[in-house]
């Protein structure tokens, strides 16, 4: 069982409890270290010494001492006054995903939070009561303020919950289930805003959907290759080993796994063409480089998700540290990094898409159609995927060279990952039906290669490709089509079918890298 606190909480755990296919709780140890660390501020709360945000008002404002009477006003005042988000909310699932994270860094033990608050915040989780937080407010600088306001405003009994789909006010779900609102002790508020949990849950996120791009990107790429009676010489383990970056061999031993004991190469060994374009030539250069974009940020997310990222942080009653863990640098430049290699996986796929209409590759015919004219084809699949790839150009901006002064100049250099992790998600969700034109097209260029059968897995792969949607002889509704891909590729249905019929030994030793995350 993982246990908040104990275990190393990584990507595929918190989205495995967001999911609620693994347990947690908090352990006897891990409520012992709370207790302790919450005592300890109690204490503080009550001394003469100022410390910040326990009994010192916030931001420019820090050099206000408060009297002792008036914390728990001054933490109630902090929620509210910083839950000024704006926009559409945020997908229930980015907000649960938000209190597992969040409850995961205040249980180490470092932020003076009382077992009570964490209690009532994993009954929001098992009741799947959850905040409604609003998408825009957040520079990413003292943590996610306006977002984690929102998220915990319930705790107070303010603010809306998701329950079954519906939006409620948190006052009615309150007391229907007989649970009053808490009050907050000295330090909670603050606690609970400052972080990095709204930029960390889109990271997550993104760490799981750029991997199952990368994942469908190459063997879309190997099935296009099949259908272009491309060379597989760019993929012979000689080349990369000259050049040994791990994305690239990575890619290349994949595509030439999947390329093993196929006639269609078979059939074309002797063929006159030189060398291919480099949207088929490049390819694990190209998604290779996505590839160590994406372990970037895997690596990035996987410190951040067991780090302490409040501030003051609470060592103990007599060694307090104001200082910058909130701030959201260390995931800002991995998001945007990884929001580019999404989109740049996008535009050499659609390079590939146009390579197939042009009827010049080995008898595949113009617009992959045998009779054209009265027909457009797969002409305008491909105006799709160009629309998509450059509205991703026009999000590839990095949010993080960005930085607008806040807080009066006390918060002077802010970092913009929660902008960027929006955005990042925005790609990815562009990047899928990329994918998806892709494989429709590439699915369609194989038919010509028939009765000649490739290696297995690019076999199964067409099959059930097949299964979903048929040969197109004339033009039908195309756009039904990409959709029915797109659904394909986000159950990622292939990659199980890839599993199945690749040997263990297709990969190098590195490869757990990527696919255990």
């Amino acid at each position: 069982m993982f246990k908040y606190g104990i275990d190393r909480l990584s990507t595929s755990k918190a989205l495995a409890i967001l999911n609620r296919s693994l347990e947690a709780g908090l352990t006897p140890e891990v409520i012992e270290k709370i207790e302790s660390s919450h005592n300890e501020v109690l204490q503080i709360a009550k001394s003469q010494k100022a410390v910040y945000g326990i009994n010192t008002g916030f931001g420019p404002l820090c050099n206000t001492k408060i009297a002792t009477e008036a914390t728990e006003k001054l933490q109630r005042n902090l929620l509210i006054s910083h839950s000024v988000g704006v926009g559409d909310m945020v997908s229930p699932d980015i907000s649960k995903l938000m209190l597992i994270l969040k409850i995961h860094s205040l249980s180490q033990g470092y932020s003076g939070i009382s077992y009570e608050i964490l209690e009532r915040m994993l009954w929001h989780i098992d009741e799947e009561i959850i905040p409604v937080v609003p998408e825009q407010g957040s520079v990413g600088a003292s943590g996610d303020l306006a977002p984690l306001s929102h998220l915990f405003l319930p705790l107070i009994g303010e603010g809306f919950v998701f329950v079954n789909g519906e939006i409620l006010p948190t006052s009615k779900v309150l007391k229907e289930r007989d649970k009053p609102a808490l009050s907050l002790h000295p330090k909670a508020g603050l606690a609970l805003i400052n972080g990095t949990q709204f930029i960390l849950a889109h990271a997550v996120v993104l760490v799981d959907r750029l991997f199952n791009c990368l994942s469908h990107a190459d063997v879309i790429a190997g099935l296009m290759v099949e259908g272009l009676m491309a060379s597989p010489m760019p993929f012979r383990k000689e080349l990369h080993e000259v050049r040994p970056f791990s994305g690239n061999i990575h890619v290349a031993s994949r595509i030439d796994a999947f390329l093993k004991d196929s006639e269609i190469v078979n059939s074309h060994k002797e063929c006159d063409r030189v060398q291919d374009p480099y949207s088929l030539r490049c390819v694990p250069q190209v998604h290779g480089s996505s590839r160590n974009a994406w372990l970037h940020l895997k690596e990035a997310v996987e410190i951040e998700l067991n780090s302490v990222t409040d501030n003051p942080i609470i060592f103990s009653k007599d060694f307090t540290i104001s200082g910058g863990n909130f701030h959201g640098q260390p995931l800002a430049l991995p998001i945007d990094y990884a929001c580019l290699a999404a989109a740049e996986l996008g535009s050499i796929s659609d390079r590939r898409t146009y390579l197939s209409l042009d009827g010049k590759y080995n008898s595949t015919p113009k617009m992959l159609l045998k009779e054209t004219g009265i027909n457009s084809g797969f002409m305008i699949c491909q105006y799709t995927s160009a629309a998509l790839v450059s509205e991703n150009k026009g999000l590839c901006f990095p949010a993080s060279a960005d930085s607008i002064p806040t807080s009066m100049g006390q918060e002077d250099h802010v970092s913009m990952g929660s902008i960027g992790g929006r955005k990042a998600l925005r790609v990815c969700n562009n990047l899928e039906k990329i994918l998806a034109v892709e494989l429709l097209c590439a699915a369609q260029a194989f038919d010509f290669r028939k009765p000649l059968k490739s290696g297995k897995v690019l076999d199964a792969i067409h099959d059930f490709v097949r299964s979903k949607i048929a040969h197109a002889d004339e033009d039908r509704l195309f756009g039904e089509d990409i959709n029915t891909i797109t659904e394909v590729i986000q159950s990622r249905k292939l990659l199980h079918i890839v599993s199945q019929n690749m040997s263990e030994t297709a990969f190098s030793d590195f490869d757990e890298l990527y696919e255990k995350y």
